[in-house]
């Protein structure tokens, strides 16, 4: 389950911004994830419970907005939606497809105290 080594990645990320900026407890998480990741949300937020125990997170509500799947068709010069990774121009049926979005993961926003 790779989902817990990238909680624990977030976490991290949150333990550096504290001290770096001298908040003491994390709220709330939101994460941007890209539908083409291959990161599953359900996994994601049982791992951050897991992981952030003891931590400035703990007892953070994690909020997860899906971003949809988007790319560049090299073909006929369109942004056009992607379901699946190297999939098909849903235009012109090529597959010169350049993906850009949905496999991100980011760290959108902390609520902080």
């Amino acid at each position: 389950m790779h989902e817990m080594s990238l909680c624990e990645g977030v976490v991290g990320l949150i333990e550096d911004e504290a001290r770096q900026h001298g908040f003491h407890r994390v709220k709330s998480v939101t994460l941007e994830i890209g539908v083409l990741g291959h990161v599953a949300p359900e996994a994601m937020a049982f791992c951050f419970e897991a992981v952030s125990n003891g931590t400035i997170a703990d007892g953070a509500k994690l909020i997860i907005d899906q971003i949809p799947g988007s790319g560049w068709c090299l073909d006929c010069g369109k942004t056009v939606p992607l379901t699946e990774r190297f999939g098909a121009c849903p235009d012109c049926g090529q597959h010169h497809v350049q993906m850009t979005a949905g496999d991100e993961l980011k760290v959108r926003e902390l609520e902080v105290e």
